[in-house]
């Protein structure tokens, strides 16, 4: 028995120093300025934080990585010393160029380059049964599906230059977390998109907690994720918490983090119970857990 209790202690803390640990990178440019690349691993669904370190010479930093363009400023009230990049769910493993370009005082630049090796990850298939009407929806839906489609795609393409976090991320429940970002999901023998989020556990109307800090950029019934809430942290960053059976916050509200924003339901495509949480950067789909390891100051 003590045995036994000793090996699900120490798996559980192997598994929670995976989760929460952070690795950094650093690339020094001939002037002197140096730029710090946090991240929890380089593989797909990962999330990079870089930093501009102090260096009153460099007044911008543009940052050309996987087709996207990141801008750095020190001391401009809008514009945060640090950005975050994003290694989306279908990012091949490969070799991939990050360009850089330093603006110096005087109008000076510099430009250098930096190699980041993305490794392969891979992701489990998952065999789920649905009511029909979500994976062969009626046609009275189909417009319905289309227009909030449109509507996701527009929040999602806001980047609000400044960061409206607080701190490190936290989990939106205490309960158990299911693993599952980038399931290869079949629906009633249908192939699918993959799980962009994970799935928490939790009993129907369970609390669920805003991450971090953040302005409610939606708050509503969607056909697939039920009653949702999306957070915008700002920086391109939102997190998103599906399948609620109530919602307590609205569209324009600033949320701090710890806030109660909803209780766990079944709305929308469920098997049961439970809260999808994800997140988005910039449009790229994020593992949320790769949030958890940033080391965030408060």
């Amino acid at each position: 028995m003590k045995k036994g209790f000793f090996l699900f202690l120490l798996n559980f803390f192997l598994a929670s120093s995976c989760l929460f640990s952070f690795q950094k990178q650093y690339l020094h440019s001939s002037s002197g300025a140096t730029l710090e690349f946090t991240y929890r691993t380089l593989e797909p669904g990962e999330v990079i934080m870089v930093t501009l370190k102090d260096n009153p010479a460099v007044l911008e930093v543009k940052l050309q990585f996987l087709g996207k363009e990141y801008t750095l400023k020190k001391n401009d009230a809008n514009l945060e010393p640090f950005v975050f990049m994003g290694l989306d769910l279908d990012t091949e493993p490969d070799k991939h160029i990050m360009k850089v370009l330093l603006i110096r005082e005087g109008g000076t630049w510099e430009y250098i380059q930096k190699e980041i090796l993305v490794a392969a990850k891979e992701f489990p298939v998952r065999e789920l049964w649905v009511n029909e009407k979500f994976v062969t929806p009626p046609p009275w839906a189909l417009e319905r599906i289309k227009i909030e489609a449109e509507i996701l795609n527009y929040i999602y393409s806001i980047n609000t230059p400044r960061w409206l976090g607080e701190g490190k991320f936290i989990l939106p429940t205490s309960d158990e977390v299911v693993p599952n970002f980038g399931e290869r999901r079949i629906f009633n023998n249908n192939p699918r998109s993959s799980h962009s989020g994970v799935d928490i556990s939790s009993p129907h109307g369970t609390t669920v907690k805003a991450s971090n800090s953040g302005e409610v950029v939606l708050a509503k019934e969607l056909y697939f994720a039920g009653k949702t809430v999306i957070v915008n942290h700002g920086l391109g960053l939102f997190t998103l918490y599906c399948h609620f059976s109530n919602m307590r916050t609205k569209r324009g509200e600033f949320v701090k983090k710890g806030a109660v924003i909803g209780e766990v339901g079944a709305t929308g495509r469920v098997t049961g119970p439970h809260l999808h949480w994800g997140v988005k950067l910039l449009g790229t789909r994020i593992d949320p857990f790769s949030l958890l390891s940033l080391p965030l100051n408060e």
